[in-house]
């Protein structure tokens, strides 16, 4: 179902070689569980030495990959738009389908008895679901800020903030964000307002640990650089810090971005009684599985 040729495939040479490309690098991560946004598999190309690293070539990607799903080339559900989206509501065949659901969904607050309290930010709306992945597998909650996080945002997550001091706990917001002159300020800013609420209730600040990207980071990774853009009111305080070049979070594969949350929250974490709360969650969520198998004389008890 994911690849059907709506339109005659007609391709050839370099056209053709770039979507047999795009489609060999997607569905290598599609077996690793990951989904790419156009701008990912545009550094991937990069990466590779594949495709210059300039806008006209973006946009050829993106028109080839647009034109190779419609002819049956690449899979559908390897490539994303994770700007756009429906929402509607969940439902169920019958209440024993929501009761099996439920066993497999249960969750409890593993972070409960934990003094740090981490949270997941992301610039980018695009790589929310790149940070959700670890988010989801420790029990954080994540959050996409696109760009310079609102006000209402800031105050809602501050409150939220104050909370966990006054139940004894430390909050670290984790900021994964672009290298260029925007980007690196965010992490101030978020800083700065997010600090303005927490510290007026509780006299606290919260910790904010910028996680990605950083110049260690980049040596290390060696993502594709870009100019940075000179028209950036903090360009010349970021130039005298960095130098011209900028370099987006996109750019680091969906692996390597999972590294960096996971790596960081492991170091935030008291193992002891994480695998404790994991123990009681499991025996609950077994619990749950033996009602939802047993369904048919739960019916006939309450009958």
């Amino acid at each position: 179902m994911a690849r059907i040729a709506y339109t005659e495939p007609n391709f050839r040479g370099s056209s053709l070689e770039m979507i047999q490309q795009a489609d060999q690098i997607a569905r290598a991560y599609a077996a690793q569980g990951y989904t790419l946004t156009l701008r990912q598999l545009y550094y991937q190309f990069v990466a590779r030495d594949l495709l210059a690293n300039k806008e006209q070539s973006y946009d050829k990607l993106g028109r080839l990959v647009s034109e190779g799903r419609l002819a049956g080339l690449i899979d559908w559900a390897h490539i994303v738009d994770r700007t756009r989206s429906s929402e509607g509501v969940a439902h169920w065949d019958s209440p024993q389908a929501i009761m099996d659901a439920v066993a497999s969904q249960f969750r409890i607050d593993k972070w409960a008895g934990q003094r740090n309290r981490p949270e997941v930010w992301v610039e980018k709306e695009a790589l929310v679901d790149v940070v959700a992945t670890p988010a989801r597998r420790h029990d954080l909650r994540w959050f996409a800020c696109r760009g310079y996080a609102s006000q209402s945002s800031q105050h809602e997550a501050g409150m939220r903030f104050v909370e966990m001091i006054r139940d004894g706990q430390h909050p670290v917001i984790l900021h994964l964000g672009d290298h260029d002159p925007s980007g690196i300020d965010m992490t101030r800013d978020i800083t700065d307002r997010i600090n303005l609420f927490v510290e007026f209730h509780t006299g606290e600040t919260v910790e904010v640990q910028r996680l990605a990207l950083n110049m260690d980071q980049i040596r290390r990774l060696n993502p594709p650089p870009n100019p940075a853009k000179a028209t950036d009111a903090r360009f010349e305080g970021y130039r005298a810090r960095f130098g011209s070049l900028s370099w987006e979070l996109d750019a680091l594969d969906p692996p390597a971005i999972d590294r960096i949350v996971t790596d960081a929250v492991e170091a935030l974490r008291d193992d002891e009684p994480w695998d404790t709360a994991v123990a009681s969650e499991d025996e609950q969520r077994h619990l749950l599985a033996e009602v939802s198998a047993q369904w048919e004389r739960v019916v006939e008890t309450l009958s």
